[in-house]
């Protein structure tokens, strides 16, 4: 059933006056749709007519045409209760998280909030799959000792047991295995490296906030420094496109005999820094410095750019003039800082039938050109010194 982009986002509590749905229609409901994983699984089965799509959020936004809006606190078990009493998916695709002071605090409420949304679904009877997208944390530790104390071996394999540290990608698991045990769906587990991809206000969107960094680079006349270490600028790495994490959480959940699987999701092509960062230091328009003895991090480079920041979005009519909403600094220090190789394997999930496949240095060429389109950064002048996939 197709609504007017005027009433598409009503809430769930009226859905039951848009009259039946057809049964060959999945219905979904995804956790945290804002995001940058939650947006694009929203934007690829919104076009399709076999689902029925709601996007569930803290605060209402402007979603895909065809998407129903579902506003709830997931820290609220009664909030998320009374949203979701007339919502019964067959599919849930968890993409949320709420970021905390230390991992004691991550693992209390990021496992509530997993908790509190499969309680609230759990007399529906409906549910048949789970996907829920965490991240290369499960072998590298939490963010308190990422890449810093006991990890597994390179490249990552879904059969390596977990870490004996805390961790609240382990907490979410766990509340969804419990979950799935007493209510009898299938679930999957989606570990992505950085994400990239398109939404603002999001706390981990590598692309963008590089972007923002050329942009002020540009203005600045300065060079795009690499803030990571020289371990990270030679070793072998991966990146996770958000249309590939969608794909293959779509993938998982749709797939008859491959439920209750762990699967490692990557663009498939790995590369090093010492090549990509030249490409899209041009592709920006800037100048570009490789790492020193020690790293320099984006935090400390960008630190009083707010006021400059605010002079450029005014400067080009950019929809954000606050820096915080379009970079996340802090997460990409984190990611490029550590003193250890990052590589996912791809095998299992080749294996089971998953295909998606993208070139990263496109997919940020793509994400660059797209952040301009919609005013989210200046205009990048247009030459190349090097060839682009």
């Amino acid at each position: 059933m197709q609504l007017s982009t005027s009433t598409h986002q009503t809430d769930a509590a009226n859905r039951d006056a848009l009259g039946p749905v057809d049964d060959y229609r999945s219905t979904a409901l995804i956790v945290g749709v804002n995001g940058i994983t939650g947006s694009e699984i929203a934007r690829q089965l919104s076009i399709r007519d076999d689902w029925e799509v709601y996007g569930l959020s803290r605060s209402a936004h402007e979603l895909p045409y065809g998407v129903y809006q579902v506003v709830a606190d997931l820290q609220d078990a009664a909030s998320v209760a009374q949203a979701l009493k007339n919502v019964r998916p067959t599919h849930v695709f968890f993409t949320a998280w709420s970021r905390q002071e230390n991992e004691a605090d991550n693992i209390r409420v990021n496992q509530a909030m997993v908790r509190n949304l499969f309680a609230a679904l759990s007399s529906a009877g409906t549910l048949q799959h789970a996907a829920l997208v965490t991240g290369l944390k499960h072998y590298m530790g939490p963010f308190e000792a990422f890449g810093t104390g006991e990890m597994r071996e390179t490249p990552f394999r879904e059969e390596s047991e977990r870490l004996n540290t805390p961790n609240f990608y382990y907490a979410q698991e766990d509340e969804m295995f419990a979950a799935a045990a007493r209510d009898g769906f299938t679930w999957s587990v989606h570990r992505a490296h950085t994400i990239t991809g398109h939404a603002v206000g999001n706390s981990m969107n590598f692309a963008l906030t590089l972007a923002v960094h050329g942009a002020i680079a540009r203005e600045t006349g300065t060079p795009l420094v690499f803030p990571g270490t020289q371990t990270v600028w030679n070793c072998l790495t991966d990146i996770s496109d958000s249309q590939v994490v969608a794909d293959q959480m779509i993938w998982a959940s749709t797939t008859r005999g491959i439920g209750n699987e762990a699967w490692n999701v990557t663009n498939g092509e790995v590369f090093r820094w010492r090549w990509l960062w030249p490409r899209l230091a041009d592709a920006l328009g800037v100048d570009w410095e490789a790492p020193g003895p020690t790293p320099q991090p984006m935090v400390d480079q960008m630190a009083g750019k707010e006021a400059l920041w605010a002079e450029i979005a005014s400067k080009y009519g950019l929809k954000e003039s606050s820096l915080d909403r379009v970079a996340s600094f802090w997460h990409t220090d984190s990611d490029l800082g550590v003193e250890v190789e990052v590589v996912a394997d791809m095998t299992k999930s080749r294996l089971a039938g998953f295909s998606t496949y993208r070139s990263t240095e496109r997919a940020f060429l793509e994400l660059f050109d797209r952040y301009e389109k919609d005013c989210l950064v200046p205009p990048r002048p247009r030459h190349s010194k090097v060839g682009h996939a």
